[in-house]
């Protein structure tokens, strides 16, 4: 056990990540119970929506309106995902704790989620994180496509790792290293760390795995091994990317804290209160079928 963390970060992406591609729009109600229900499960980061234009992700048009009515618990980060500066007036008005921002490693997907190069949404992180941070909030940020992208296959780790030096000098706290469609193994992983953690730093990283081919979780206990100890997951194993076709769920937060938790990795999360919370997203989903392996048990 000495190999792996004491302790591991679990940044709940479900609201946003989750819900975002999905083609049933939950209610703003039903969205700022399940929201309620996950502060009550002693996570302590929850990404709550985005500021993205309500046209392009029409999931999460009311995320003005979801800030506005959770109940906040002073220990939890209620973060959202700002695209531009446009969407940073609107985070900054929602009283955001964190602003997230997120760009491609791929130039093709970068084009088809972003509609701009990758020169350019660097160009627009600067931007945003210099006026985020001018106003006191953290900055986070993913690289989407950093195992594979769906339009160009592997990506080469130079341009990943490239990106990120430019996002760590730009004053972003941590960077999200996103599997978006679940194609990455534990050995590209481990060949990804080799090189990537002397660049960011294990403060700096954390990894965001998509579960589209069952390696999700063998994907985090690679990661452990290096002493990587932030994730990111959704409830229900929610999630997808509008412009990564086929791209599956989040590996399952419920299905990560059973394993960390059975390997006695402290997570100060309550499994049984985040089942809880899992059951409410099943049942607003009842017409089709979630992959959390924990639910499937239940």
């Amino acid at each position: 056990m000495s190999m792996f963390p004491e302790a591991v970060i679990i940044r709940e992406v479900g609201p946003r990540d989750g819900l975002q591609n999905e083609s049933k729009i939950l209610p703003t109600e039903d969205k700022v119970a399940w929201i309620d229900l996950l502060s009550g499960a002693g996570l302590s980061y929850i990404e709550v929506s985005s500021f993205v234009n309500p046209r392009w992700i029409p999931p999460l048009a009311d995320a003005s309106e979801v800030f506005r009515n959770i109940r906040r618990v002073n220990e939890i980060t209620y973060a959202a995902l700002v695209p531009n500066s446009s969407g940073l007036e609107r985070a900054l008005a929602a009283d955001v704790d964190e602003v997230v921002l997120f760009l491609s490693a791929s130039e093709s997907h970068n084009r088809k989620n972003l509609n701009r190069s990758i020169v350019e949404s660097l160009h627009d992180c600067r931007e945003v994180s210099h006026h985020a941070l001018a106003a006191g909030l953290p900055v986070r940020a993913y690289i989407s496509t950093t195992f594979g992208c769906p339009y160009e296959g592997r990506v080469p780790v130079d341009i990943s790792l490239s990106i990120a030096e430019t996002l760590l000098e730009a004053g972003i706290y941590e960077i999200s290293f996103a599997d978006t469609i679940g194609v990455a193994n534990p050995l590209q992983v481990s060949q990804f760390l080799d090189r990537a953690l002397d660049v960011v730093g294990q403060d700096s990283m954390a990894l965001h795995f998509h579960d589209t081919r069952g390696t999700g979780l063998a994907n985090v206990l690679t990661g452990l091994e290096y002493g990587v100890f932030k994730f990111d997951s959704a409830v229900g194993g929610l999630g997808g990317c509008p412009y990564a076709p086929g791209a599956a769920g989040n590996i399952a937060t419920e299905d990560l804290l059973y394993m960390l938790h059975g390997m006695d990795i402290h997570t100060g999360i309550n499994y049984d209160r985040l089942m809880d919370s899992a059951v409410f997203i099943r049942d607003q989903y009842n017409e089709r079928h979630l992959p959390s392996h924990a639910l499937q048990a239940t």
